[in-house]
């Protein structure tokens, strides 16, 4: 199909700098050239520095600590963007924050998910492209396409090199809400699966403790999966109820790693074996321990990218008969 847009452009903000580059020499363009500085008062200045006129532009930033700072740099670059005559400008958001407020838990709550995706639309973006929603149904919450990557092909192909054989192997859901997903990762992976019921804390967010552990872990390879892994406790929590279940080791797969608090303690200290995580999040020094190992994504993103420049099926990136991601880049 002809693309009546021009050609890619990619820029990055502050958040996800290094997968801008890595996408970027995917798709064998430079990143775009910008700058974002603050006026003494602290508000966001931004300066796009070449023409976009036309052009297919896909801005990367992640919504991730400082979540308003990066919030209003994306924002703030669309509408630069809008105000430049871009041809059509796709946000790629690979950690979309104020996820987890996606409905009314209470009376009196926020819909910030809603909200966010308002604001991204009035801001200019023609289309979203985010991975691993904390919930899936966030995807409605647009009026402008929104393609949605999962992160558990990365983790199902790192598994199976890792293991090789996986007769041992059992996956477990940390929390009654994490088992769809688990579920499709277990499938994937031919493997059974198990689930721990977290209960939270009325008072405390981020907070929760172990109430029952339903299958059986016994002297298997348990392997938790989750979205998003904030202060640390729950997936620590579940760590420790499978080793008391009689696993004879635990590993995690994280898409987001937030890492906020003493997460890193907690991780240290924990009967983790390793915590498999996805960058899209940047991980400062200070929060890189040996029991983390970060995969990078910016491949699989550079791929939709390209489909989506193209008009063709994002699906295209993933070959179902192997059962993990599969790029299709073309010259």
């Amino acid at each position: 199909m002809i693309n009546p847009l021009g050609g890619i452009k990619v820029f990055a903000a502050n958040a996800n700098k290094q997968m801008a580059a890595t996408i970027a020499k995917m798709l064998n363009v430079n990143v775009g050239k910008s700058e974002v500085t603050r006026f003494s008062d602290g508000e966001i200045n931004m300066r796009i520095n070449e023409t976009v006129r036309g052009a297919d532009v896909f801005i990367v930033q992640s919504t991730s600590y400082p979540v308003n700072d990066h919030l209003m740099e994306l924002l703030i670059m669309i509408d630069a963007m809008k105000r430049s005559s871009a041809g059509r400008i796709t946000a790629v958001i690979p950690y979309f924050g104020y996820a987890r407020q996606d409905r009314r838990a209470k009376s009196h709550d926020p819909i910030s998910a809603k909200l966010v995706a308002n604001m991204l639309t009035t801001a200019g973006a023609d289309r979203i492209l985010s991975m691993d929603l904390h919930c899936p149904q966030i995807q409605g919450f647009f009026d402008i396409p929104m393609d949605h990557l999962r992160g558990m092909y990365v983790f199902v192909d790192y598994i199976k090199q890792a293991f090789g054989e996986l007769h041992d192997v059992v996956v477990v859901s940390p929390d009654l809400g994490s088992v769809a997903r688990c579920n499709s990762f277990a499938e994937l992976l031919d493997v059974p699966l198990a689930i721990v019921d977290k209960r939270r804390s009325p008072n405390v967010a981020d907070r929760s403790t172990i109430a029952n552990f339903i299958g059986n872990v016994q002297g298997k390879i348990a392997v938790l999966l989750d979205d998003v892994m904030a202060t640390g406790g729950s997936l620590c929590n579940a760590a420790e109820s499978v080793m008391e279940h009689g696993a004879r080791a635990v590993y995690a797969c994280v898409t987001h790693p937030v890492l906020s608090e003493d997460a890193v303690e907690k991780i240290a200290a924990s009967p983790l074996e390793r915590l498999v995580v996805l960058d899209t999040i940047e991980m400062p020094p200070e929060k890189r321990h040996k029991k983390i190992e970060m995969l990078s994504v910016g491949e699989l993103f550079a791929g939709a990218i390209d489909c989506i420049h193209r008009h063709e099926s994002i699906g295209n990136l993933f070959r179902m008969e192997s059962r993990f991601m599969q790029l299709n880049l073309k010259p």
